[in-house]
């Protein structure tokens, strides 16, 4: 994401420039929010002899933020709203939907910046904030090619293919079928994974099913000549996984040599601090809290030592409600304490939504709170 203009307290002008920046995009819109962007329309014409047609015409519009939709898997993001500022192709008032583009400028204006939003707007003008992970989770006949970026978990492959079993006396179908299944994934890494991004790529399996793909990879490299394989082969890593399924990523990432190996990456850092959380939850019940009500009495004793809040929360439409969780995060920073922003589209921020989004380790025991939980904590909308 460029930051291409600010204008304190009124508004700021940004350019996705590639997918991720789109869900930086979505966390950063609310409904009531002014969003100015380039968009197509189509317009009708009426010529001098009375006849009719239409065209296609590119317009800059200003939409009042009425409803926002986000595609997870593609990275698109659609906005529909009603026209606020005078145009010659669109009436004031008119519904509109601008679907954002890669490259185009738009500006967004708000009535209140809080510190949640201008965070974001840090993280996403980043540059240190690309060093991206790329995952290949497999058993035999399944394989799940995700990508882990600071803000997301993305599936940009599945590999299925079926494998016979072995005959007595002749393995030459399952051999040939494992021989599919291998270049089927090969070829997935070579057109989804971005070697000049990527800084690791871990390889999971139960069993030795990893260890068979590896010598299948990089004998096909060699006698392929390919030498974006054969550059990168240090960025490959092998671990162990119960599965080829994507929700097995949480276990790989919690892996101490994974943990070791990426630990200057977001989601390596939002893994442990769960794992913390819940090894503390266990031997220490009295330091480890979750759900609003709870979480905020801990925050006014200050004994918040790390908070875990899911991004999810602040994308509730109610202001005040989000209001409340803004300043959560604000009193624990302000006392001293970490706070971590869990991605939702992060296995660990889905894990963290069932236990109400939010969750906090304490620097000291505070006695069971009986307050009844406020039911609105995992309502997003």
């Amino acid at each position: 994401m460029k930051l291409v203009e600010r204008m304190p307290r009124v508004q700021v002008t940004l350019m996705p420039e590639e997918a991720e920046d789109m869900w930086h995009t979505y966390n950063l819109l609310q409904i009531g929010d002014s969003l100015m962007a380039s968009t197509i329309r189509k317009v009708q014409t009426e010529s001098s002899t009375g006849s009719v047609g239409s065209s296609r015409v590119r317009t800059t519009l200003c939409l009042c933020v009425d409803t926002i939709d986000f595609d997870s898997q593609a990275c698109q993001l659609r906005v529909k709203g009603t026209n606020i500022q005078e145009n010659q192709y669109v009436k004031m008032g008119a519904y509109h939907t601008i679907e954002l583009e890669l490259n185009r400028k738009f500006t967004l204006a708000k009535k209140i910046w809080d510190s949640v939003v201008l965070d974001r707007i840090e993280q996403a003008c980043d540059p240190t904030q690309k060093a991206d992970v790329a995952a290949v989770v497999m058993q035999e006949g399944l394989a799940n090619l995700v990508l882990v970026t600071p803000a997301m978990t993305l599936l940009r492959a599945k590999v299925e293919v079926t494998i016979p079993r072995k005959r007595r006396g002749s393995c030459t179908q399952h051999e040939k079928a494992l021989d599919r299944f291998y270049e089927a994934v090969m070829q997935g890494i070579l057109r989804h994974i971005n070697f000049d991004v990527v800084k690791c790529i871990l390889v999971a399996s139960p069993g030795f099913v990893k260890d068979q793909f590896m010598a299948y990879l990089f004998r096909e490299a060699v006698r392929q000549d390919s030498k974006i394989l054969l550059e990168n082969r240090p960025k490959f890593m092998l671990v162990h996984s119960s599965s080829g399924h994507k929700y097995s990523l949480k276990e790989i990432l919690c892996d101490p040599a994974v943990t070791a190996r990426l630990s200057d990456t977001k989601a390596a850092g939002e893994v442990k601090a769960l794992e913390d959380f819940y090894k503390m939850l266990q031997h220490e019940p009295d330091r480890a809290f979750y759900g609003l009500a709870h979480v905020e009495k801990a925050s006014e004793a200050l004994a918040i030592d790390i908070l875990l809040i899911s991004d999810k929360l602040f994308r509730h439409q109610d202001v005040a409600t989000r209001s409340r969780y803004v300043r959560l995060v604000d009193n624990v920073r302000d006392n001293g304490g970490t706070v971590r922003i869990f991605s939702s589209l992060h296995v660990s921020g889905e894990q963290l939504t069932q236990l109400s989004g939010v969750a906090a380790i304490l620097r000291f025991p505070i006695a069971d709170l009986s307050e009844p939980e406020d039911d609105s904590t995992s309502d997003e909308e």
